[in-house]
């Protein structure tokens, strides 16, 4: 009867562990592999009011550290901070603009946290639960360079090809962003855990350019870019 009761009371803390895991009052941080890859589309390079024809720009992927913090106000309600190290976006041309003498353009970094609520299916000790959310994100860049061989293009352009070395700054416009968000989480034990997930951003922005000319004025060009970004998370994930 002993050896009976020991096994009863050992597998009801064995359920109340997994209950335990990701239920009501848990907070869990991860982190792992953050990958963002835009889903670019871009109007024609605008300069001083004047599209350029056949002209357009695009953005490669960028892989980071994503950093999480979860907060469980029930069993399958949650709330999930995002952060990370913000990764460097580079710029390339399209049509008018796709020369690699000119490539790329620039690049810029991005930051770009978010909150999200999260409903979790499933009982609370399943060891596998997938997960729907919605939330929102602020993203602002920062850095933002024009490359060197786009630089000099623009001065000759600007200068009417007697200089090369016209200084060109850039800007990006900061945004507000809704954020979708699916995924599904494996629980090992009590305190570990690995989770799956991806998020879409539905937003664009402007990057603006301006050129100074040796008279100290200046020519200000505008680039509008859709990014639209989905966004990979997978992460190894702790509960306290």
């Amino acid at each position: 009867m002993k050896l009976k009761h020991l096994v009863l009371l050992f597998g009801a803390a064995l359920a109340s562990a997994g209950v335990r895991a990701q239920s009501a009052g848990s907070n869990v941080v991860g982190a792992g592999w953050l990958r963002i890859a835009p889903q670019t589309s871009s109007d024609p390079l605008n300069v001083e009011g004047m599209p350029v024809p056949g002209t357009g720009a695009t953005v490669d992927n960028a892989d980071t550290l994503g950093i999480t913090i979860t907060h469980f106000f029930t069993d399958h309600i949650a709330v999930e901070t995002v952060a990370g190290i913000p990764p460097k976006f580079k710029f390339y041309g399209t049509g008018g603009l796709s020369s690699p003498a000119i490539n790329p353009l620039g690049d810029v970094k991005q930051w770009s946290p978010a909150v999200v609520m999260k409903y979790y299916f499933l009982p609370a000790e399943s060891r596998w639960r997938p997960y729907a959310g919605v939330g929102f994100s602020y993203i602002w860049f920062t850095n933002a360079h024009v490359g060197t061989g786009f630089q000099q293009a623009l001065s000759a352009q600007f200068s009417r090809g007697q200089s090369t070395s016209l200084p060109t700054s850039a800007k990006v416009d900061s945004e507000w962003s809704a954020v979708l968000n699916a995924g599904v989480t494996l629980k090992f034990n009590e305190h570990w855990s690995s989770a799956l997930s991806f998020s879409y951003l539905p937003f664009g922005t402007k990057a603006h350019l301006t050129t100074t000319l040796p008279n100290g004025g200046s020519v200000h060009s505008v680039a509008k870019i859709t990014l639209d970004p989905l966004v990979t998370l997978l992460s190894v994930n702790y509960r306290f």
